[in-house]
């Protein structure tokens, strides 16, 4: 390290517990007098190390170490600056009118083919017009359904305003820029993404709209290939340590696209901090997500990697009584933090998991709509809408390694059916406790009766889907509506029966039950 730069980090390590660090102060006392711009570019390539973030006036000071607030509204629309930022990118490749002509055809095209490629469960290859492509249609719903799923680890202050994060199979950027809007202008963030195709082009361009406290990397090379020492240029990182490893661990629409989706989702759990998430994603369609619980199932209770535990922590003194020196290592246990539940001791979910939650539609981005309203009106295979996707629909499991649940409590018999127990349930009125894991099935759905409001429910004991059907609404029942997704509610009086149609057991909510949220 040069001397210049250690002196400007001795100056910021001296001043960022006294008073905000000003280049144009601390230029004098810097060996060679630099110029205030060469401070501020050493302090702004330190940050990370330092734990500093820069203001608006163009001085450091530490990040604060309070958690991330929740996100307080609904996402109404995908940021402008990053709309016009791929209205850009999209002229420079295909020209100004890109969305009419014969590049707004390689367009609609490309996102027929990869969509029905998705639907067939066949790969893509992502070349540059596919990257394209599925920048335009799926960036808007990716940005906002990671923001959603934030919101569980927030709502407990488990987001902090200083992460290290890493993307596992980053595509064109939806999460990313989810995650760096959700954070607060405070909040210092080292991200570091990991995508090997053509994809990380778009990614490379819409992170430059980031803010000033957001320092990032993108490591072309696959989620099975990637070396996690590669995050720090000296090779002093080591994610085994606790002292070091990631935050938060992205894996975004990137599962179905992988050979062994739980080999490399077990890698990558083993580089997080010992109160780090792995952050998991799918799109809600059938497969898709319930693939997503079978890779969260089979990690679930594993034994991963063993950290020393070092004096103040658990593990304590040693066997013989002495209080010096590490702790015997401890294994990490992979536990589901949510949004599913495990609300009874010792069992575990094994119906098949199809559960996903939405969010309110978006505004229509300007791309979209340009090359929805440039498809040539004599198109036989256009349908009204096709380019336009503003549904914020997704499946997401958060997994975590110290034992920290979103929703723990531990039911007992004597005041709750457990679902396990279902079947000698049937045709009765019992009580239970369970969460929300769904909106309405019934509203626009063709294969339900379109009338009665229908809900997935799990108290995490299942071994076949169980569903609350609201045939009479009250004031009484009226928090099944209300209750939001993943959150635990108390049944009095339901009705059990057994729906041999859909294989599934309907839980009956009418006018002589009792439905309460529990905090």
């Amino acid at each position: 390290m040069s001397d210049q730069r250690e002196s400007v980090r001795s100056n910021a390590k001296y001043l960022r517990n006294v008073r905000p660090i000003d280049p144009d102060e601390i230029c004098d006392y810097v060996a060679g007098s630099p110029h205030p711009a060469v401070v501020r570019q050493i302090l702004r390539e330190e940050a990370v190390d330092l734990g500093l973030i820069e203001r608006e006036d163009g001085t450091f000071v530490p990040v604060d170490d309070e958690p991330v607030r929740p996100c307080s509204d609904p996402i109404r629309r995908f940021p402008e600056r990053f709309e016009h930022r791929l209205e850009d990118l999209l002229a420079d490749r295909y020209g100004p009118r890109w969305h009419d002509g014969a590049s707004g055809d390689l367009l609609r095209s490309t996102i027929r083919r990869f969509k029905s490629a998705y639907l067939e469960r066949a790969a893509v290859e992502y070349d540059e017009d596919v990257a394209a492509g599925y920048a335009i249609y799926h960036l808007p719903g990716y940005y906002a359904a990671v923001q959603y799923a934030l919101d569980d680890l927030a709502d407990r202050g488990l987001l902090g305003r200083k992460l290290r994060v890493l993307d596992v199979g980053a595509g064109v950027g939806g999460p990313a820029i989810g995650l760096c809007e959700y954070l607060p202008e405070d909040a210092l963030l080292e991200y570091h993404a990991i995508e090997p195709s053509a994809a990380a082009e778009i990614l490379s361009d819409l992170l430059s709209e980031t803010g000033r406290n957001v320092h990032t990397t993108i490591h072309r090379t696959t989620a099975e290939a990637f070396d996690p020492s590669a995050v720090d240029e000296t090779g002093g990182f080591d994610p085994t340590d606790p002292d070091d490893g990631f935050d938060l661990v992205l894996a975004c629409n990137v599962l179905s696209e992988l050979e062994d989706p739980v080999s490399v989702c077990r890698s990558y759990l083993e580089t997080l901090t010992p109160d780090g998430t792995l952050l998991a994603m799918a799109p809600a369609d059938k497969h898709t997500s319930i693939q997503l619980r079978e890779v969260e199932r089979e990690l679930e209770d594993e034994r991963l990697r063993a950290r020393p535990a070092t004096n103040g922590e658990k593990g304590g003194e040693t066997e013989s009584g002495d209080d010096g020196g590490d702790a015997p290592a401890e294994a990490s246990r992979v536990t589901v933090y949510g949004p599913t539940v495990r609300l009874w001791d010792g069992e575990r979910p094994s119906d098949r998991g199809w559960s996903f939650d939405v969010g309110p539609d978006l505004e229509v981005p300007a791309f979209q709509r340009s090359l929805e309203e440039a498809t040539p009106a004599d198109d036989p295979d256009h349908t009204q809408g096709e380019f336009v996707n503003v549904d914020v629909q997704y499946s997401y499991s958060l997994l975590r390694l110290d034992g920290t649940r979103r929703i723990d409590l531990s039911l007992q018999t004597t005041d709750w059916a457990k679902m396990a127990d279902m079947d000698r349930h049937v045709t009765n009125r019992i009580d239970l406790v369970a969460a929300k894991l769904s909106h309405s099935l019934s509203d626009g759905d063709e294969e339900t009766d379109g009338r009665n409001p229908l809900f997935k429910i799990s108290d995490g004991s299942e071994s076949v889907d169980h569903y609350a059907v609201l045939t009479s609404e009250t004031a009484l029942n009226r928090p099944l509506i209300e209750a939001d997704y993943g959150e635990i509610c108390s049944f009095e009086g339901i009705l059990a029966l057994w729906n041999d149609d859909e294989g599934a057991y309907n839980l009956v909510v009418d006018e002589e039950t009792v439905v309460d949220r529990i905090a």
